[in-house]
C-alpha cells in the first residue's frame, strides 16, 4: 500500500464530518463518483459522508443506485462546516458552483480527478488524465487499498465508465478494458446498465431533435454547430449529449459543437472530436477537458461566442 493511500485512510478515519462533491451540473461520471466514494466509506469506515452538487443531474441518471442520497447544496446549512472535503471530477475550482463554499471551509481536502489540472486544490491528490472516468481511478484506489465494495459501488463505478466513455466510444487505452471485463466479473450487468440510461424526458429528446435539424455547417461539412436557445435550454436534460451523438454521426463530419444559452449572456460551450484533440479549444474559452471531449462557460451573448468558436476551428 503506498503512501497517499495511507494518507487518505488516516483522514478519512481522523474525521468526524466527511462531504463529497464534483462538478456543478454533474455528468454520470460526477455524480457516481461521489456517490461510489460515499458507499465506499460507510462500508469500510462505518462513516456516513454527504454527497453535495449544484446545478441539474440529467433525469437519465434518476435510476442510479444511491441517487436519492445526494443533496442540493441549497439544502445544506449555510454554516455547515467539515473537517474532510473529497473532490470528484471537478476539473477545476470554478466548475465547483455552489459546493465551493463549503470547501473552501474544510479542515482537508483529498480529490480523485481524471482531468489535467495545474491548480490543484487538493491537500492530497489522486489524478490520472489517462483513467477514462472518475470512477475508474477510484476504483483503481479502493482496489489497491483492499476496500470492500458491494454491488451498489460496482453498478456506480461501471455507470462512470459507460457514460464518461460514450458507451466505450472514447476509449483511449485497453486499462479501461479490462477494468470493466473485472468489473462483470464482479457482477455488473453492462445491458442493464446501459438501459438504465434510456430515461429521458419526451420534451427533452424533442428538443434534442429539433436542434440537430437546424444544425450548421462549416469548414466543408467537417464542423457542425447547434445552438440552443434559452427557452428550450430549460427543457434541455444535462449537456445534450444526444444532440452530440447525432451529429457526429453524419460522415465528414470531425466536429461537433454545442451552444446551451444558459441564461442571458452566459453559454455553455461543449465540443466534441472524432480523433483530432480539441480540449485547447476549450481552454480558449476558460475551459477544459480531455482530448476528443470538452467545454466552457462564457459570458457574451449567444451571436459572438457562436463567431469565436467557429473562427477559433480555422485552420484545423
Amino acid at each position: 500500500m503506498n503512501e497517499k493511500i495511507k494518507v487518505l485512510i488516516e483522514k478519512i478515519q481522523n474525521a468526524k464530518s466527511i462531504a463529497i462533491s464534483g462538478h456543478k451540473n454533474p455528468d454520470g461520471d460526477s455524480i457516481c463518483s461521489a456517490l461510489a466514494l460515499m458507499k465506499i466509506i460507510e462500508l469500510n469506515f462505518n462513516k456516513t459522508a454527504t454527497v453535495i452538487y449544484d446545478g441539474n443531474v440529467p433525469r437519465c441518471l434518476d435510476n442510479v443506485p444511491l441517487r436519492n442520497q445526494a443533496c442540493f447544496h441549497a439544502n445544506i446549512p449555510e454554516d455547515a462546516k467539515y473537517d474532510l472535503y473529497i473532490l470528484v471530477d471537478y476539473g477545476t475550482k470554478s466548475h465547483l458552483g455552489g459546493a465551493e463554499k463549503y470547501v473552501s471551509a474544510a479542515d482537508y481536502i483529498i480529490e480523485f480527478d481524471h482531468h489535467f489540472n495545474d491548480d490543484k486544490i487538493g491537500c492530497l491528490c489522486f489524478s490520472d488524465s489517462n483513467k477514462a472516468s472518475a470512477t475508474q481511478l477510484i476504483y483503481d484506489v479502493a482496489r489497491n487499498a483492499g476496500f470492500v465494495m458491494n454491488q451498489d459501488v460496482i453498478d456506480l463505478i461501471t455507470l462512470g465508465i459507460i457514460t464518461d466513455t460514450g458507451n466505450f466510444k472514447f476509449v483511449r487505452n485497453s486499462d479501461v478494458l479490462r477494468d470493466a471485463a473485472e468489473l462483470i466479473d464482479k457482477g455488473a450487468n453492462m445491458p442493464r446498465l446501459v438501459n438504465l440510461l434510456d430515461n429521458q424526458d419526451k420534451k427533452t429528446i424533442l428538443v434534442e431533435s429539433a436542434t440537430v435539424a437546424n444544425a450548421e455547417f462549416f469548414m466543408r461539412g467537417r464542423l457542425a454547430v447547434a445552438t440552443i436557445r434559452q427557452p428550450d435550454y430549460k427543457k434541455l436534460d444535462g449537456r445534450g449529449e444526444t444532440v452530440l451523438w447525432l451529429l457526429g454521426q453524419i460522415h465528414g463530419v470531425d466536429f461537433v459543437v454545442l451552444l446551451k444559452e444558459q441564461k442571458e449572456n452566459q453559454i455553455g460551450i461543449s465540443i466534441r472530436s472524432r480523433h483530432i484533440s480539441i480540449n485547447h479549444v476549450a481552454e480558449l474559452f476558460g475551459g477544459g477537458g480531455h482530448q476528443c471531449a470538452a467545454g466552457a462557460v462564457v459570458l457574451d451573448d449567444l451571436d459572438t461566442v457562436k463567431t469565436k468558436i467557429i473562427n477559433a476551428f480555422r485552420g484545423m
